[in-house]
């Protein structure tokens, strides 16, 4: 089973590659131009034929390069198809399959959390209708979970936390706890763009952060937030070390928060219990 799931994330991987490497800033996601048509080299310009858009596989077989021009083909292609393929395998482990509708829920925000982070790295932005998506994507976990349908002991609590979330002040109603996340995103980021004059953080990264506070709630998404501004920290430090960044230039937040979130989500509990047991 997870083979298969594998190798169907792949296949979605490739398709990201395609819609994040066409995407180009003022277009839709999935407008026509960017996912029809056929695949074709960057380069050269030359299409694709089917034994060159194998998953990985390709990759390996052409040395990393274009049949036609000899290009050099960006890492980008092998490493998101396996990321892509790693989310349909992991994220039923972690769920334990208790509800398909659940499963593919989870699976469509990690995917999305992928396509925004090549995007906002590429582009310094984050789409809107991804946005949209992460949060339509909230109310439906939000529903499923005030639910008799969902039933996983990892969320009895409705956090990844565990009980160390009713010590951080959880709140026994799902929607008021929720709304909670999602205003506490808001807040945050709208304080800093304010503090910074728009300097700090960028729109996107606030229409972000106030869907990943609908779909973690209070208090994982303060654990998220926590985890993304030390991840962005220790990355701004080592770009500024080896010459990559200067102290004042801009790293794209939104992967940070994909990665914060990620880490709530498979490593929440562990985390936390780490700290307390270290700290405290």
């Amino acid at each position: 089973m997870y083979f298969i799931l594998f190798i169907f994330g792949l296949i979605i991987g490739s398709f990201l590659n395609v819609v994040s490497l066409r995407f180009n800033p003022g277009q839709r996601i999935f407008d026509s131009k960017i996912v029809g048509g056929r695949s074709h080299c960057l380069n050269c310009q030359k299409q694709l034929n089917w034994y060159e858009l194998i998953p990985v596989l390709s990759f390996i077989f052409l040395r990393g390069r274009c049949l036609s021009c000899r290009k050099r083909i960006s890492w980008q292609y092998p490493i998101v198809e396996i990321l892509s393929g790693l989310i349909f395998v992991f994220v039923p482990y972690v769920l334990g399959f208790k509800s398909l509708i659940f499963i593919a829920i989870w699976i469509l925000i990690f995917l999305l959390f992928l396509l925004l982070s090549i995007i906002d790295f590429r582009h310094y932005i984050i789409p809107d209708s991804i946005n949209l998506s992460l949060l339509i994507l909230g109310i439906c976990l939000i529903l499923l979970n005030s639910s008799s349908i969902v039933h996983s002991s990892l969320l009895a609590s409705n956090s990844f936390l565990g009980y160390y979330s009713s010590i951080l002040g959880q709140f026994s109603n799902i929607w008021l706890n929720h709304l909670a996340g999602l205003f506490f995103g808001l807040l945050v980021f709208g304080l800093i763009i304010f503090i910074s004059k728009g300097k700090g953080m960028g729109w996107g990264d606030f229409k972000l952060a106030g869907a990943l506070g609908l779909i973690f709630g209070w208090p994982d998404i303060l654990i998220s937030f926590m985890l993304s501004f030390l991840l962005g920290g220790l990355v701004g430090i080592i770009l500024i070390i080896f010459k990559k960044k200067k102290m004042k230039e801009a790293i794209p937040f939104g992967p940070l928060l994909a990665i914060g979130a990620t880490l709530v989500f498979f490593f929440g509990f562990q985390i936390i219990n780490w700290y307390f047991r270290a700290f405290l």
